[in-house]
């Protein structure tokens, strides 16, 4: 074929991909929307007001549900924290690039640790169409210089590089507060300082499109909760539960005042905002998961089905539910798209731009399905049906979601072909996959065996 031919081929089919990306959103949204995206760690699924749950008000996050479109089934491509972040920065499955699993601390990795180098970031994408880009929070992608934030996209970081962080100030940590590359003292409580950091990065890019990426390590262990707040919830009787809720008070106050901000600063209709946590609560921090079943580090609903709002005045309905599964993969895709970026290996995003459906533009499920695979552990869901096995199962589970949320009724045995089809699904997904880089530490090994009982 001449080169005339394939260049022209080439261009138009670049022209069709661009003219598809501003599908689903506004033709002001061509302007570079800021986006502000927001990560909670270990929260609970049943913890939020608009959630169901009733005993710590959060009234700043189910504000900010109230304004846009809250997605019933969303959900996490891992159950738990680093692999969980490596698929929301690349749009794609981190089982595809040996992301898996957590390492451990910061003091047993090694420098071969960290998010694929071969796979561009959200960041990376933004920044070169014009974006600032700024993270605040845990970054727990990986430890060796290659693989810190600013060498991943961000122009700017404020945070820690692993996964578990004292909120009080720690001079001893072997993992230290960060402002770019360099260790510094933090004197306030963590959650009150990634609030401040916020504020101020949207004051400094305010009259710039930006990307803020605040990933609270709230409400993570260790459960430290401030005074005043234990105060507050001292009529809750169990310990735990006390100080998570103080905690996650902490970050509900935290999101409101990055809300505030923009604001304040009259950016609400030009700024798409995003919640969502990493992965379902572990009882070790207080938090309930009501009604699924399992927790974090499980395949269960508990463990990656999560709280998951997307928020855009003047381009999404307020107050609407959309109740197909949708994953965090869709996030990068579905942002670019806000952006008017094209993603030039688009056929490598195992996401899909969510604007048209969330519009009511489009029907039907964004996925054929969603998969999941975490050691011995793995899922398929695929309309109502979820396909399940546990850390020493010799048969898949078969649950109807729709009918039974808490997977409380094994069908697998009154629907065999069915359990047949998912299961030859999940095993052509697994053949695209590669091993995992490392395996997780032993303890955490035998936390997860733990939270399959």
């Amino acid at each position: 074929m001449p080169v005339s031919m394939t260049v022209g081929r080439n261009l138009a089919a670049a022209l069709l991909f661009s003219m598809t990306a501003v599908v689903g959103w506004a033709a002001d949204a061509s302007s570079k929307p800021n986006i502000v995206l927001i990560v909670a760690d270990d929260l609970g699924y049943g913890d939020l007001g608009f959630q169901g749950g009733r005993d710590i008000p959060t009234p700043r996050i189910d504000g900010l549900a109230r304004s846009g479109v809250t997605c019933s089934s969303g959900y996490v491509s891992g159950p738990y924290c680093s692999p969980t972040r490596a698929g929301l920065l690349t749009g794609r499955y981190q089982q595809r690039f040996g992301h898996e699993f957590n390492p451990g601390n910061a003091a047993r990795v090694t420098e071969t640790f960290g998010l694929s180098l071969e796979e561009r970031t959200l960041p990376q994408r933004l920044k070169q169409a014009g974006y600032a880009t700024g993270i605040v929070g845990k970054w727990h992608l990986g430890f060796a210089p290659q693989f810190q934030p600013l060498e991943r996209g961000f122009d700017e970081f404020f945070g820690f590089l692993g996964g578990a962080h004292p909120y009080f100030p720690d001079a001893n940590s072997n993992d230290p507060i960060r402002r770019g590359r360099e260790a510094v003292v933090e004197s306030e409580y963590l959650t009150d300082a990634f609030a401040r950091e916020s504020v101020a990065y949207i004051d400094r890019n305010k009259n710039r499109p930006f990307f803020l990426y605040l990933a609270f390590n709230a409400v993570h262990n260790p459960q430290h909760a401030k005074p005043e707040h234990l105060e507050r919830f001292k009529s809750i009787a169990d310990e735990r539960r006390r100080t998570y809720a103080g905690m996650l008070t902490a970050m509900d106050d935290a999101v409101g005042q990055v809300l505030d901000k923009l604001a304040a600063e009259k950016l609400e209709q030009k700024t798409l905002v995003v919640f969502i946590s990493d992965n379902g609560g572990p009882p070790a921090n207080g938090s309930t998961n009501t009604p699924l079943n399992g927790q974090k580090a499980t395949t269960w609903e508990g463990g990656v089905r999560v709280p998951f709002v997307v928020s855009w005045p003047g381009q999404l309905a307020a107050g609407k539910k959309y109740e197909e599964p949708v994953i965090q993969l869709d996030l990068l895709p579905t942002i670019l798209t806000a952006a008017g970026v094209v993603a030039d290996d688009a056929a490598k995003l195992d996401g899909v731009d969510l604007a048209p459906f969330l519009k009511g533009e489009k029907a039907g499920a964004p996925h054929s399905a969603l998969y999941w695979r975490f050691g011995e552990q793995i899922a398929l869901r695929q309309g109502d049906w979820k396909l399940l096995k546990v850390r020493g199962d010799t048969k898949p589970r078969l649950y109807n979601l729709k009918e039974d949320i808490g997977e409380q009724q094994d069908l697998a045995a009154t629907k065999p072909e069915l359990v047949a089809r998912l299961q030859s699904e999940w095993d052509t997904w697994n053949s695209t996959l590669v091993p995992p880089s490392w395996i997780p530490a032993p303890q955490q090994q035998a936390r997860n065996r733990q939270n399959d009982k």
